[in-house]
């Protein structure tokens, strides 16, 4: 964990619960870690990334994809990377509209379909300026985008959690979902990176 990480106020808050469920008797700090570790043994892009491969080579699942995120996990047997009370929106990029997805009150994230978040995206200089200039913080990602392209910034919750659906990249009609999945990055399921 970086010095970073552990001075942020919702890691202080964090570990003050952790310390008031142990103190109580409910829990251990070893089942936290033996819980943490089994979840995020199972978070990884490349979960996102069997998504959009899917969706680039079946309308029927894009259509899916875009409608009832929760049955298109299910379909691929990535049920079960969401809580309960999670709710997925997955938005899609167009040749006129881009993407991005942000948490203005902490880091909310789909951990397990986008593997664990970078950590400029708990950054206070990514939450609050890609709200306000959101070509401008793309630009610096190295996504630069013509004027003509509609930007929407998406600010997920601990209930609404956001994945972009990128354009499949030109010259890639040749091939298979799995070769496809590989060009998928996490930035890209963000939404600051074009795919």
């Amino acid at each position: 964990m970086s010095s970073e990480h552990v001075s942020l106020p919702i890691a202080a808050r964090v570990r003050r619960l952790e310390e008031r469920v142990i103190a109580a008797g409910l829990v251990t700090d070893e089942q936290l870690d033996a819980i943490l570790e089994r979840n995020l043994s199972r978070a990884t892009p490349f979960n996102g990334a069997r998504l959009v491969a899917r969706a680039w080579c079946s309308l029927d699942f894009r259509e899916l994809l875009l409608g009832e995120p929760a049955m298109a996990l299910r379909e691929l047997g990535l049920d079960g990377l969401l809580a309960d009370d999670e709710h997925l929106r997955v938005v899609a990029n167009t040749p006129t509209v881009h993407n991005v997805v942000v948490c203005t009150l902490c880091s909310c994230y789909p951990v397990l379909l986008l593997g664990p978040s970078p950590s400029w995206y708990k950054s206070d200089a990514y939450r609050a300026r890609v709200v306000r200039e959101p070509r401008a913080v793309l630009a610096e990602f190295g996504t630069v985008l013509p004027e003509e392209v509609d930007v929407r910034v998406w600010d997920a919750s601990a209930e609404a959690r956001y994945m972009v659906l990128p354009r499949r990249p030109v010259g890639t009609e040749q091939l298979d979902e799995e070769r496809l999945a590989a060009l998928v990055t996490r930035a890209g399921l963000i939404g600051t990176a074009p795919v």
